[in-house]
């Protein structure tokens, strides 16, 4: 069993599922298994081969399986680079580089390498976001754009106001979910199931994320978008737009009302950014 699972039957069923949603992918795509420093790398790859490349990065406790929605629209415009993030529920190596190292951008080094790329935009969403995010800082001259989905590593953690969250979900995982994603429509209850039975199954990283510097941000000259919901309870989201404002004042961001941790259904937003 990989320590990233609670158990081995857990671990089973959470890659059976992960499969299946695979199987059901709305797009052409490739799976590609990648050698890196922190293990193999699983990437699903689809879109023009002569288009724009974008590099997709999930978030904590996720898989590829979260671009599903926007695989189909995005692949008809860009070459899309779907990337399970090492150490996540996906069918990349249980490895967790260090995050107050260099040793994330380096494993996203060797990913570009396998997939061909010297630049690419970025799309990131919450650990992603931080992950893209890192590597613009560290390597400038590898990202074209970034669109970043309520990243972390720019607004702080919230833990007392998760830690509320969680408090009002005690009678039941899938409320907590609600709580902390910020999903309490009907229509998002599919998500909701599927994202509490992965943390039923999964032990994800409890670390507190660096906070990139106001120099780190004034760095980013590449064209920056970010989508933050102003209900989130696990990032600072006010923190995160009024940041990005007086340091990247070329950034597009948007504090979109009423929206938690979770941002659903903003793929044609990001597919324009990335057409721009």
């Amino acid at each position: 069993m990989n320590a990233i699972y609670r158990s081995p039957a857990g671990e089973r069923t959470s890659l059976e599922r992960y499969r299946r949603a695979l199987d059901a992918w709305p797009a052409p795509a490739d799976r590609v298994r990648l050698p890196t420093r922190q293990g193999e790398t699983f990437v699903l790859v689809g879109g023009p081969e002569q288009a724009p490349p974008v590099v997709l990065l999930h978030g904590s406790g996720a898989n590829s399986s979260v671009w599903a929605g926007d695989a189909a629209s995005w692949s008809r415009h860009l070459r899309v680079h779907a990337v399970d993030m090492v150490g996540e529920p996906g069918l990349s190596a249980p490895s967790r580089p260090a995050l107050d190292s260099g040793d994330v951008a380096l494993w996203l080094d060797d990913v570009m390498e396998g997939l061909g790329l010297e630049r690419a935009a970025f799309v990131g969403m919450s650990l992603g976001g931080w992950t893209a995010l890192d590597h613009a800082v560290r390597r400038p001259g590898r990202v074209e754009r970034l669109a970043l989905l309520c990243p972390g590593g720019i607004g702080r953690q919230t833990p007392l106001r998760l830690a509320g969250a969680m408090a009002r979900g005690l009678l039941g995982r899938r409320r907590s979910v609600r709580a902390v994603l910020g999903l309490r429509a009907p229509e998002h209850a599919p998500i909701v199931e599927e994202v509490a039975a992965v943390f039923g199954e999964f032990r994800p990283r409890t670390e507190t994320l660096p906070v990139f510097s106001d120099a780190d941000l004034r760095s980013l000259d590449m064209p920056v978008m970010a989508l933050v919901g102003d209900r989130d309870v696990m990032l600072d989201s006010a923190g995160t737009a009024r940041r990005l404002r007086a340091h990247v004042p070329h950034a597009d961001v948007t504090v979109l009302p009423g929206e938690g941790h979770a941002l659903i259904g903003h793929g044609p937003a990001v597919l324009d950014f990335l057409r721009a």
